[in-house]
C-alpha cells in the first residue's frame, strides 16, 4: 500500500487539531480489518509522525504524550513503533546532520516508559541502546549475541544417528510395519515413535526420514501415513528438505526415480503438508533447460520437414547419416529423469489438477502432454470428471459403457452434471491435451458426442434467459474443437471412425464456423508443434509419392492411398492436390475419380480448400497478357463442377464466396458457378451448338436432356436437387441472378478499367451465359411457388433493382409459364370439358388473367410515346414466348426416339451383357422412349393452344398511330436486336417469331419493311457485339436468311406464303389492307431483286469490317460469316469478292493475331467448299442485258467475272480492285462529291433503306456544292484536246447559269407565297435542264432525261462504292470532315416536309444505342424503284405489275453491275419509266391532293401543264435520234477514245445524278407525313 502522507495542516496547527485528527485517523486503522494491510497502514502513520520530530517540525514531549496515549489501542502497538524506530535508526546514522540523530535518540528515550526494553535490544543497533543508557557497551553486547548463536545453531546435540542405534531404529521400523488394518491409528503408532525417541535418544529428523521410507514402501497406505507425518512434524519446510535430498540422490545419470517418491510427494502436495513452490526448487532440471530442449525439437522438427521437402544429392545424404549416427551415440547416454513431470503424473494420477496445472503452467505449451504417459494420466482425468455427464446425454442409443470408479481423492475435480459444469475444470484440462488427446481415441469419442448433444439441445432449447450461457458454451465447443478435436485428429494414424464422428459433430455448425476452424487448422495449427511440424512434412511428402503414380489405369489404388492419408491431414493432402491441378488439369478426371474413398468431413475441408484456392491474393486470376484467365482458374472451375457433381458436398460456401465476389464487382469467378451448375443440373450453355441439338433445345425438358448438350450427362436429379436446396436455404438464387445481371453492365463500365477489350468481352460473355444457364436451371428445378415466391415482377425487376429488360424477362418468363399453367389446370378443373375448343379457350382466358397485369406492368419501362406502335400486350407477348411455344421439334423428337431403338436392338445382340443388366437397361431405354413421345405430344397441344392464342390477338398488337418505319425501328430495338443476341435459342425464336408475325397476316407490320431494315446495316450490329454475342446474331441472321432463301427459291412456296399477304405490300392505304389488288404486291421476280440487294448489302458490310483492321470488327464479321455460310453468299461474284478479302486476312494476320488467322483460314477453307453452290447473278435474280455495251464479257457480272478460267480468278479481282483504286484517285471530281452526297442524303433519311427523302433546297446546295468541287477537278484533269477544252467551257457555263438561277429563285422565294413558290421553282428547274440540254446539243426531253440521269448517277454511285469497297485504305480524314460538315448543312436546311414529324423521329431513332440504323451510306442498290418499293408509308396510286417490274429490273439490273462501263442504257425502258412517274404525279394530283395539301412536298403538288406536255412529247424524237447517233459514236470509236474523253463522259454521267437525285427527293419527300 502506499505510505500515507499527513497533511501539511495537521502539522502546523497540531495543538489545536492535529493531534486531535491523528488520534482519530490511528483509530480508524485500529479499527479496520484488512488481511494484515491495516499493520502497514499504522506503521505509516507512526513512521510520518516520528519522521516530522526527526526533521524538527514537532516537538519531542508532544508527540512522545500521544504516542504513549495510542498505545491502549492495540496490545502490538508497542511492537510496531519499535519497528518505526528500527527504519529510523537506519536512516538517521546514514546522515550527517547530528541534530537529526540528536532529536530520534531524544525521542525513543522519551518513548521508553511505554516500549518494553526487551523489544528495542531486539530491533535496534547496539550502538544506539547504548546511548540509550539500555546496555553498558555495544561491543560487550556483540560478543554475548555470537556466544548465544554458536550454542543454538552451530554446537551438536547428543542424538543417535541409524549406526550408532540399531535397536531403536530397529523397533521403529517394526512399528511402522506392522499390520494396519487392525485398530491401530496413527496416534497410538506416533506415541510409540515418540516412546522410542525418548528411550534410544534417537534423532528427529533421522525418524522422519525413516517414516517418509516406510511410507514410500507402503504407498497404498496414504491416508495412515499422512495423518502421521501430519501429527508428527511441525514445519514444513523440514520435510521439504528431506524430500528434496531424497530427489537430489536420483539426479545422476543413468538414475531412475522411483514412483513411489513422486506419489509421496504428490500426496503431501495434495494434502498442503508441503508447499509446491518449496519443493519445486529441489527438481531437476531447471525450467531454462526444458524451454531451451523444447526449441531444440522444434528447430530439429523443422529441419526434418525441410529434407522431406527438398532434394538431396548423394554426398549429402551420407554426411547427415553420420551425423545421424552421432547424435544416436549422445542419445545412448540417458539423461537423468525429468523429476518435475513424473512429478506432474503422480499428480494427476490422483486428481491433484491445481497442483499439475500450476506445473504445466512453468513449461512451454504442450511439452508436458508431448509426454504419452502425461497425456494418458491427464486423460484419465478428464474421463472420470465426464463420466456422469457423458453416461446422461453423450453414450448413442443401443452402445455399452463400461463404468470408471471415481477417485477417492475428495481434492480431485468434480465430476460434471451438466454442459454448465465442463466450463469448470474439463474444458481447461483439455485445452493443456491440446493435440495429445489423439493418445486416447476414446476419450476423443466422447467429448465429440458431448459436443453433438449439446448442440441439438441449443438448436432446441430456444429460452432467452439460458441464451447467453448456450452462447458462451458454443464459442467453448468452437475452441475446443479448434485447439484439441482437430489437432488430434492429425496425430491419430488414419482413423477414418474418428473423422466420421468428429463430422457428426461439425454438420451441426454452420458452414462459417467450420470453414474458419478448417482455417486455423491449416495455417497455423501444424507450426506450434514439433510433431505437428514432423506430420505435415511427412504428408506432403507422402502426397508428393502418390500423385506422381496417379493415372487412369491405378484410380483404385491410389484412391485408398489418398483416402488414408486424408483421414488425419486433409488439409495439407488437399492443399498439395489443388497445387497440381492449377498446373496440370489432366490431374483433374483420375483426381476426382480417386476421391470415392474420402470421409464427409474430408470431403467438407475439401470444399473449404478450394475456396481459398479460388480466393488466394497472391495469385493473380488473368495471364500476362492480360487478355484470357488464368489456365489455373479455369482448372479449379473444372474440378468444382465435377467434384461437386460426384460426392455429397455442401455448397453453400462456393455459392456464398461466388456472391460476395460478385458483389465486390469482380466477376472472374462466374466461371465456377458455370461448371458448377453444368456439371450437376446438366444444363449445359455453348454457342457452338449444331443445328440438330438446337432443334432439340427447342422441346421439352427430356428432349433437351437427351439431344441439346454434347456431353450426355446423365443422372443429374439428386445433383441438381442438392443445388437446389444449396440456394434456397441460403437465399442466395435471386441475389445471384440479380447480381450476374447487374454485373454484365459492370463488367464494361466498373470492371473493364484498363483490361484488354478482349478480356472485357470475355468477361461479359462469361456472365451473360452464366446468367443465362443459371435462370435455365432455376426455370427447370424450382417448384412453381418457389419460383413466383422468390422472382419479383417485371416492373419491380426492371425499376428498383435495375435490371436490364432482357435479363428482367428472361427471368420472369418461366414465372408467366407457371402460372399459365396453373390457372389454365385450375379452369379446367373447374369446368369438366374435354372438347379441343373449351381447352384452347380455357387456355386464353388464363393468359389473359395471368399477362393483363404483366401488360400493366411493362408501361414503365419505356416512355409512353412508344405504346402509340407497339401495344404493350405484343411487347409482352414477344418476351414472355419462347420456341417452345412456336413449333414442335418433330424431327429432334423423331431422332432421339430412333437412337434409342438402335440402342435397344444393340443391347438385345450383345450377348457379354447379363440378362438382368441387359433387363434393366432395356426398361430404362423403353420408358425413355414413352417419355419423349408423351412430351412430344403434350408440346403438340400447347403449341396449338398457343397460335390460337396469337391469332386472337393479333388484331391489336400494332397501331402504327407514327409511320410503319417507326413501327419496325422500334420492334427492332425494343424487341427483336436486345433478344436475338440473348441466346441461341433466342436468336431462332426471333426469327421465326418474325415469320410468325408475317404469316399470322398481322395489320400493320411489314415484313419486307423489317427484312430489309435487318439485312441492309449490320456493320453497327456487329461492331458493338462481343464474340459470343456474334455467334448467336450471325444464328439469327441465319434463320432469317433461311426464310428469305426458302421463298426465293421456289415460286410457289413465294406465292403461297407471301402474296396477298399484308407483310408484303408495297403501298400501304389509308383504309388497310384489303389484299385484293395484286398491284399493291411485291412479285417474286421483284422479290429476288430485292434480295439480291440485300446480298450484296451483306457483302458491302462485311468488307467494310474486314478492311477496318479492327480485331473486334474482323473477329465478329468472320464468325456471323460463318454462321450464316448455309445461305449466304449464293451469288458467286459476291462469294469472289469476299474470298479475296478473306485471302488478304489470311495473310496480313498470319504472324500478328493467331486467333483471327485461325477464324479467317476456318472460314476460308469452308467458303471454297460452298463455291459449287453458288450461281452467277443471273441466275439469282433475272437480269436483262443492256442493248448495246462496249463492256468486255468479263467485267458484265462484277467483281470475279465468270467469264475468264478459274485459274486466273484472284488474279482478275485483284486486278479489279486495282483499277477501282485508280479511277478512283483520278476521278476524283466526280467520284467523291456523288458518294458524299449520298452518304449525307440517306443520314437524313427515316432509316427504311430510301435513298432520296431530303428536300429540294438541300438536294440543290448539295448539286452546287459537287458542281463547284467538279469544276476544280476539271481544272486540274490533262488533257488539251479541242473536243475537252469546249467541253470544260460548256460545263462552266451551264454551272454560272444554274446558280444564277439559283439566286433569282431564292430571291423570289422570300416575294412569293409558298405554293406559287413552289411552281416558280419546278418551272426554273425544268427551264434550266433544257438550257443545258441544248447548251450541250442534245434534244431536250425532261423526264426521260431525268430517268437517264437517274441511271448515270446510281452508276457513279455504284463506281465509287465499288471503289471504295476495293479499297483496303480507309477514306481521308478531310473527307471525313467534308461529309459532316454537309451534314449539318442539309440537317439545318431540311424541307418543310419534314418539319413536323419526321425530324424528330430522326433524334429519336439516333439515341437509340444498338439499333441504330440511320446513319450508313447509302447502298449502290437503293435505285428509285427499290426505294419505292421499300417505302412503308406510300399513298400515291399504285402502278400496274408491268409498270412494276420494269421499273425494279432496270434499277436493280444496274445495281448489281458494279464494274460495268456505264456508256449505254436501254433507253426504251427508261421511256417507260418517266412516262409512268409523269403519270403517277398526275393522279396522285387528282386523287389525293386534298389529303396531303398539308403535308406534302409543294414540288408534287402542281400537275404538269399541256404545254409542258407538248413540249416533252415534240422533244423525244430528237432525243432518241441524239442517242442513237452517240451511241454509234461509242461503238465504232470506242477503242480510239483517249482516256481524257472517257473521264469527261464519265464525269458528265456523274453531274447529271445531281439532278435525278433532285428529281427523286420531289418524288418522295410526300411519304414521310405519315
Amino acid at each position: 500500500m502506499a505510505t500515507l502522507i499527513l497533511p501539511g495542516e495537521w502539522i502546523k496547527n497540531w495543538e489545536k487539531s492535529g493531534k486531535h485528527e491523528f488520534v482519530q485517523l490511528c483509530k480508524e486503522l485500529t479499527e479496520k480489518t484488512d488481511h494484515g494491510n491495516e499493520t502497514k497502514d499504522i506503521q505509516a502513520a507512526l513512521y510520518e509522525v516520528c519522521s516530522q520530530v526527526v526533521q524538527g517540525n514537532l516537538k519531542i514531549d508532544l508527540v512522545s504524550a500521544v504516542l504513549g496515549e495510542m498505545m491502549e489501542l492495540r496490545d502490538d502497538l508497542p511492537s510496531i513503533l519499535a519497528d518505526v524506530f528500527c527504519i529510523l535508526d537506519l536512516e538517521t546514522g546514514a546522515l550527517e546532520e547530528k541534530n537529526k540523530r540528536d532529536y530520534y535518540t531524544h525521542l525513543v528515550g522519551a518513548c521508553l516508559s511505554f516500549v518494553p526494553e526487551a523489544i528495542l535490544k531486539e530491533r535496534l543497533d547496539p550502538e544506539t541502546l547504548e546511548s540509550l543508557g539500555l546496555i553498558k557497551q555495544a561491543h560487550q553486547f556483540n560478543q554475548k549475541i555470537v556466544k548465544i548463536k554458536t550454542k543454538l545453531f552451530y554446537k551438536q546435540q547428543k542424538f543417535n544417528l541409524l549406526r550408532e542405534e540399531n535397536e531403536g531404529y530397529a523397533k521403529l521400523i517394526t512399528e511402522l510395519g506392522q499390520d494396519l488394518s487392525g485398530n491401530i491409528t496413527s496416534t497410538l503408532v506416533l506415541e510409540s515413535i515418540k516412546s522410542l525417541i525418548g528411550c534410544f535418544n534417537l534423532d528427529p529428523n533421522r525418524v522422519l526420514d525413516i517414516i517418509l521410507e516406510v511410507y514410500e514402501s507402503r504407498s497404498e497406505q496414504d491416508e495412515f501415513f499422512l495423518s502421521l507425518i501430519k501429527s508428527y512434524m511441525c514445519e514444513p519446510i523440514t520435510l521439504c528438505h528431506i524430500l528434496g535430498f531424497k530427489f537430489k540422490f536420483y539426479q545422476e545419470p543413468n538414475e531412475e526415480t522411483p514412483k513411489s517418491l513422486y506419489h509421496i510427494a504428490a500426496a503431501l502436495l495434495n494434502h498442503k503438508l508441503i508447499e509446491l513452490e518449496d519443493l519445486y526448487v529441489h527438481l531437476m532440471p531447471v525450467d531454462g533447460t526444458i524451454v531451451e530442449e523444447h526449441k531444440r525439437e522444434i528447430s530439429e522438427a523443422k529441419q526434418i520437414a525441410r529434407k522431406l521437402v527438398t532434394v538431396v544429392l548423394p554426398s549429402e545424404k551420407s554426411e547427415d547419416k553420420e551425423k545421424e549416427k552421432e547424435k544416436e551415440e549422445e542419445k545412448n547416454e540417458k539423461p537423468p529423469d525429468n523429476q518435475k513431470l513424473g512429478l506432474l503424473e503422480a499428480l494427476l494420477r490422483i486428481g491433484d489438477w491445481h497442483h499439475a496445472q500450476s506445473i504445466m503452467d512453468q513449461m512451454p505449451s504442450f511439452y508436458a502432454t508431448s509426454h504419452k504417459t502425461i497425456a494418458l494420466a491427464l486423460c484419465q482425468l478428464v474421463h472420470l470428471t465426464v463420466e456422469p455427464l457423458y453416461r446422461r446425454a453423450g453414450v448413442p442409443k443401443g452402445a455399452k459403457g463400461c463404468a470408471l470408479q471415481p477417485l477417492k481423492n475428495k481434492r480431485a475435480p468434480q465430476p460434471t452434471e451438466s454442459f454448465e459444469d465442463l466450463r469448470k475444470d474439463t474444458f481447461s484440462m483439455l485445452c493443456y491435451l491440446g493435440p495429445h488427446l489423439s493418445h486416447d481415441p476414446i476419450l476423443f469419442a466422447k467429448i465429440v458426442r458431448l459436443g453433438k448433444s449439446f448442440m441439438k439441445e441449443y438448436q432446441t432449447d430456444g429460452r432467452p434467459e439460458v441464451k447467453d450461457k448456450m452462447e458462451i458454451l458454443l464459442s467453448c465447443f468452437l475452441s475446443i474443437a479448434d485447439q484439441v478435436l482437430l489437432p488430434s485428429l492429425s496425430l491419430m494414424e488414419c482413423n477414418a471412425c474418428m473423422s466420421e464422428e468428429l463430422w457428426g459433430l461439425f454438420k451441426l455448425f454452420p458452414y462459417q464456423h467450420r470453414y474458419r476452424l478448417y482455417g486455423q487448422w491449416k495455417n497455423e495449427t501444424y507450426s506450434g508443434h514439433p510433431l505437428l511440424v514432423k506430420v505435415k512434412a511427412q504428408t506432403v511428402e507422402r502426397a508428393r509419392y502418390i500423385m506422381k503414380r496417379l493415372t487412369k489405369e491405378n484410380i483404385k489404388q491410389s484412391g485408398r492411398q489418398i483416402g488414408k492419408l486424408s483421414h488425419s491431414n486433409p488439409t495439407i493432402l488437399f492443399d498439395y492436390m489443388l497445387s497440381q491441378i492449377q498446373w496440370y488439369d489432366n490431374l483433374i478426371v483420375p483426381v476426382v475419380d480417386s476421391l470415392k474413398y474420402l470421409t464427409s468431413l474430408n470431403y467438407d475441408v475439401l470444399a473449404y480448400c478450394i475456396i481459398e484456392a479460388l480466393a488466394n491474393p497472391e495469385k493473380e486470376k488473368m495471364k500476362h497478357d492480360d487478355t484470357t484467365l488464368s489456365l489455373w482458374l479455369q482448372s479449379l472451375a473444372s474440378l468444382c463442377g465435377a467434384v461437386f457433381r460426384k460426392y455429397p458436398i455442401e455448397l453453400a460456401g462456393l455459392l456464398q464466396y461466388v456472391t460476395n465476389q460478385l458483389k465486390a464487382g469482380k466477376s472472374f469467378d462466374l466461371l465456377i458457378l458455370k461448371e458448377v451448375v453444368q456439371k450437376m443440373a446438366g444444363i449445359e450453355i455453348t454457342d457452338e451448338m449444331t443445328s440438330e441439338q438446337l432443334e432439340a433445345m427447342t422441346g421439352g425438358e427430356q428432349l433437351k436432356a437427351e439431344g441439346g448438350y454434347f456431353g450426355q450427362i446423365r443422372n443429374t436429379k439428386k445433383s441438381s436437387q442438392r443445388l437446389k436446396d444449396a440456394l434456397l436455404d441460403h437465399e442466395l438464387a435471386l441475389p445471384l441472378c440479380l447480381l450476374m445481371a447487374q454485373q454484365r453492365n459492370g463488367v464494361v463500365f466498373l470492371e473493364g478499367g484498363e483490361k484488354h477489350l478482349k478480356l472485357v468481352g470475355h468477361l461479359y460473355d462469361q456472365c451473360h451465359d452464366t446468367l443465362v444457364q443459371f435462370g435455365g436451371f432455376l426455370a427447370s428445378n424450382l417448384s412453381t411457388e418457389d419460383y413466383i415466391k422468390r422472382v419479383p415482377s417485371i416492373d419491380v425487376l426492371c425499376n428498383q433493382f435495375h435490371t436490364p429488360h432482357d435479363a428482367a424477362f428472361f427471368l420472369s418468363r418461366p414465372m408467366y409459364a407457371h402460372q399459365i399453367l396453373s390457372k389454365y389446370e385450375e379452369l379446367k378443373k373447374a369446368e369438366k370439358g374435354n372438347r379441343q375448343q373449351q381447352k384452347v379457350t380455357k387456355y386464353v382466358a388464363a393468359c389473359e388473367q395471368v399477362m393483363t397485369p404483366v401488360h400493366e406492368a411493362v408501361m414503365s419501362l419505356h416512355p409512353a410515346r412508344v405504346w402509340d406502335d407497339l401495344r404493350p400486350q405484343f411487347y409482352a407477348t414477344f418476351w414472355s414466348l419462347t420456341m417452345y411455344d412456336l413449333a414442335v421439334p418433330h424431327a429432334a423428337y423423331e431422332r432421339e426416339v430412333n437412337k434409342l431403338k438402335v440402342q435397344i436392338k444393340a443391347i438385345e445382340e450383345n450377348s457379354e451383357i447379363p440378362l438382368n443388366k441387359k433387363k434393366k437397361e432395356k426398361e430404362r431405354c423403353t420408358a425413355l422412349q414413352e417419355k419423349l413421345q408423351e412430351e412430344e405430344k403434350k408440346q403438340m397441344e400447347h403449341v396449338q393452344r398457343v397460335l390460337h392464342r396469337l391469332k386472337l390477338e393479333k388484331d391489336s398488337w400494332l397501331l402504327t398511330k407514327s409511320t410503319k418505319n417507326e413501327t419496325i425501328t422500334k420492334f427492332l430495338q425494343l424487341c427483336l436486336f436486345p433478344r436475338c443476341i440473348f441466346s441461341s435459342i433466342d436468336a431462332v425464336y426471333c426469327a421465326r417469331f418474325v415469320e410468325l408475325v408475317h404469316q399470322q397476316k398481322t395489320p400493320n407490320f411489314c415484313t419486307l419493311l423489317c427484312y430489309d431494315r435487318v439485312f441492309s446495316a449490320i456493320i453497327y450490329t456487329v461492331a458493338s457485339c462481343t464474340e459470343n454475342e456474334s455467334h448467336r446474331y450471325g444464328r439469327f441472321l441465319c434463320c432469317m436468311l433461311e426464310t428469305v432463301t426458302r421463298w426465293h427459291s421456289n415460286r410457289a412456296v413465294y406465292e403461297k406464303e407471301c402474296v396477298n399477304y399484308p407483310g408484303f405490300l408495297t403501298i400501304f392505304r389509308a383504309a388497310g389492307f384489303d389484299g385484293g389488288n395484286k398491284a399493291d404486291q411485291l412479285d417474286y421476280e421483284n422479290f429476288r431483286h430485292v434480295v439480291h440487294k440485300w446480298h450484296y448489302m451483306l457483302t458491302k458490310a462485311s468488307v467494310h469490317c474486314l478492311e477496318t483492321g479492327d480485331y473486334t470488327h474482323i473477329r465478329n464479321i468472320l464468325i456471323v460469316l460463318t454462321k450464316i455460310l448455309p445461305c449466304y453468299p449464293k451469288v458467286l461474284n459476291l462469294g469472289q469478292a469476299l474470298e479475296c478479302r478473306v485471302h488478304k486476312i489470311c495473310l496480313e494476320e498470319k504472324d500478328k493475331r493467331p486467333d483471327l488467322y485461325a477464324l479467317a483460314m476456318g472460314y476460308s477453307g469452308r467458303l471454297k467448299s460452298q463455291k459449287v453452290h453458288m450461281v452467277p447473278e443471273n441466275e439469282f435474280h433475272h437480269k436483262d442485258q443492256p442493248a448495246r455495251s462496249a463492256t468486255p464479257a468479263s467485267q458484265q457480272n462484277g467483281p470475279g467475272s465468270t467469264g475468264k478460267p478459274a485459274a486466273n480468278t484472284s488474279k482478275t479481282e485483284e486486278g479489279g480492285f486495282e483499277d477501282g483504286d485508280r479511277v478512283k484517285d483520278k476521278s476524283q471530281g466526280t467520284t467523291k462529291p456523288v458518294n458524299k452526297a449520298n452518304s449525307t442524303t440517306a443520314k437524313v433519311t427515316t432509316s427504311n433503306g430510301n435513298g432520296a427523302l431530303n428536300s429540294t433546297k438541300a438536294v440543290k446546295d448539295d448539286k452546287e456544292k459537287s458542281g463547284k468541287e467538279k469544276k476544280e477537278k476539271k481544272e486540274k484533269t490533262p488533257g488539251s484536246t479541242p473536243e475537252t477544252k469546249a467541253e470544260n467551257r460548256r460545263e462552266k457555263q451551264r454551272d454560272e447559269r444554274a446558280g444564277k438561277e439559283e439566286r433569282l429563285l431564292r430571291e423570289g422565294k422570300e416575294k412569293t407565297p409558298k405554293a406559287d413558290r413552289e411552281k416558280v421553282k419546278l418551272d426554273e428547274k425544268s427551264g434550266k435542264d433544257d438550257k443545258a440540254k441544248a447548251g450541250n446539243g442534245e434534244p431536250v426531253e425532261p423526264a426521260r432525261d431525268a430517268v437517264k440521269e437517274s441511271k448515270n448517277k446510281e452508276k457513279g454511285d455504284r463506281n465509287a462504292a465499288t471503289a471504295t469497297l476495293k479499297s483496303p485504305n480507309p477514306r481521308s480524314d478531310s473527307a471525313e470532315s467534308e461529309r459532316d460538315h454537309k451534314r449539318r448543312k442539309l440537317d439545318s436546311h431540311s424541307s418543310p416536309s419534314h418539319s413536323s414529324s419526321v425530324k424528330p423521329q430522326f433524334l429519336k431513332v439516333r439515341d437509340q444505342g444498338r439499333s441504330l440504323l440511320l446513319d450508313r451510306p447509302l447502298p449502290p442498290s437503293s435505285s428509285s424503284s427499290t426505294d419505292f418499293l421499300l417505302l412503308s408509308d406510300n399513298l400515291l396510286p399504285p402502278p400496274t405489275p408491268s409498270q412494276l417490274i420494269c421499273h425494279l429490273h432496270s434499277s436493280l439490273q444496274d445495281s448489281s453491275n458494279e464494274l460495268k462501263d456505264p456508256a449505254t442504257k436501254d433507253h426504251g425502258v427508261n421511256d417507260r419509266e418517266a412516262s409512268q412517274e409523269s403519270k403517277r404525279r398526275k393522279d396522285e394530283n387528282g386523287t389525293n391532293s386534298s389529303k396531303n395539301s398539308q403535308s406534302a412536298s409543294p414540288s408534287c403538288d402542281s400537275p404538269l401543264t399541256p404545254e409542258k406536255e407538248k413540249t416533252k412529247r415534240s422533244k423525244s424524237s430528237s432525243k432518241e435520234k441524239a442517242e442513237s447517233v452517240k451511241a454509234e459514236r461509242t461503238s465504232s470509236g470506242g477503242k480510239k477514245e483517249s482516256r481524257h474523253e472517257k473521264s469527261e463522259k464519265k464525269e458528265k454521267r456523274d453531274s447529271a445524278g445531281g439532278k435525278e437525285e433532285k428529281k427523286q427527293s420531289r418524288l418522295t419527300s410526300t411519304d414521310n407525313v405519315h
